[in-house]
């Protein structure tokens, strides 16, 4: 592998195994307000994106003055049933090696300030991050603005910088950022899918992850 500056983490479904209940908690509030409730597929593509592309992929006849009500109803099943969302195995002591590496580290996530916020206070990560943009700070992914917010506050170059990500919508930013990325398949999007958006590496297991960004093999 080559050597990578700063390496940025996708949130959920990369960090955190959370994919199964992000999924149960949209349908679950579809269900509340009377909406079809959406496939899993359909469900597990929109991880990753902000609100507005979310809601507008998974429920195109929905008027906007209704967000806000199926916003509230996916948050109330998303917090009852958070402590299931646990750290996918190898991350605190891998984020934790590297950062005794010296690497800087950073996450671009589809989560909100607020939500971020909450989940490094849980899993007590926030500390090893150098930085963090979330989906309500400006374009969602898979623009190429997070990335490139960071890589300039950073002050990292592309080519010095690893995207780590679990869907297509991750894969594809980095490709705008002009960055190298790596897909895993343990996530929200399938080995299939994530193949045909051309990541630079693929990881099916988060032990080998791990030891690949720790060189530890």
């Amino acid at each position: 592998m080559k050597e990578y500056d700063l390496i940025v983490f996708d949130w959920d479904g990369t960090l955190v195994d959370s994919a199964a209940h992000i999924v149960h908690s949209i349908q679950s509030a579809a269900g509340d307000i009377g909406l079809e409730i959406p496939s899993d597929e359909r469900s597990r593509h929109i991880i990753g994106l902000g609100l507005l592309d979310a809601m507008e992929y998974l429920f195109p006849a929905l008027p906007r003055a209704r967000y806000g009500d199926l916003t509230e109803r996916y948050r109330v099943h998303y917090l009852a049933g958070e402590e299931r969302v646990t750290l996918f195995a190898g991350v605190e002591a891998g984020i934790g090696l590297l950062k005794r590496q010296g690497r800087m580290l950073a996450v671009a996530t589809g989560k909100s300030r607020v939500g971020l916020t909450r989940a490094f206070g849980s899993t007590g990560l926030g500390p090893y991050f150098d930085a963090s943009r979330c989906a309500d700070e400006g374009f969602s992914k898979p623009h190429p603005d997070m990335l490139e917010y960071l890589l300039d506050y950073l002050g990292v170059a592309p080519d010095r910088a690893l995207m780590v990500g679990d869907t297509t919508h991750d894969v594809e930013m980095a490709h705008g950022a002009r960055m190298d990325v790596a897909a895993v398949t343990f996530g929200a999007h399938d080995a299939g899918k994530l193949a045909r958006s051309r990541p630079t590496y693929t990881y099916d297991e988060p032990a080998r992850l791990w030891q690949w960004l720790t060189r530890s093999e």
